[in-house]
């Protein structure tokens, strides 16, 4: 939970976080009124305002909450001290499974970008982040490989999960499972040249 400036755990921002992220989700976020999370989470108008002066705060509150809990996933699976091609097989296959998830509607982040088209928003600055961040650890378990280009693998293992982000919602969810795998093992195992 989240800590207010008195220092006491907020059960009520943790309800509205816990609220909009599943309604975010579900429906768009310029679909979903503020009112309609601050009904759904059982606050009142004020202690909504108390805790976000306004939508587009909650909405990166929520970004922020995806990226640090695909963060903490990530560190998981390294803490399994795993080798770094098994490590980056984890990741994608926990993609994979991922898409095939129940209520399953894509990328929070993809969906954010496409509802903030504008590159300098605030909540596209939270997706840039997450985004450099996720290049960023693959480029480095890339890296740990010995892959010779590892910023152009973690270029193209992004990109793979960006597509099946999109297709995993779009069409038949374990076809496009296996089809990430596939191309990913691609990526991962493709033959290096000599240095």
């Amino acid at each position: 939970m989240t800590a207010t400036p008195t220092g006491r755990r907020s059960a009520a921002r943790e309800r509205l976080l816990e609220t909009a992220s599943r309604i975010f989700y579900a429906s768009g976020i310029h679909a979903i009124a503020v009112d309609e999370v601050i009904t759904a989470a059982e606050v009142s108008r004020a202690t909504f305002y108390r805790h976000f002066p306004g939508k587009e705060d909650l909405v990166r509150a929520y970004l922020e909450g995806e990226d640090a809990a695909i963060r903490a996933r990530v560190a998981e699976a390294a803490a399994l001290r795993a080798a770094p091609a098994e490590l980056l097989k984890l990741l994608m296959l926990g993609i994979g499974d991922e898409i095939r998830g129940p209520g399953f509607r894509g990328c929070p982040f993809i969906n954010a970008a496409a509802e903030y088209p504008a590159p300098e928003h605030p909540v596209r600055r939270v997706v840039r982040e997450h985004r450099t961040w996720f290049r960023g650890a693959v480029a480095g378990v890339l890296e740990a490989t010995g892959h010779p280009e590892p910023a152009e693998g973690a270029r193209e293992l992004t990109l793979l999960r960006d597509g099946a982000m999109v297709g995993g919602y779009l069409e038949d969810a374990a076809d496009v499972r296996a089809s990430l795998i596939r191309a990913a093992e691609a990526v991962i195992s493709a033959p290096w040249p000599a240095s």
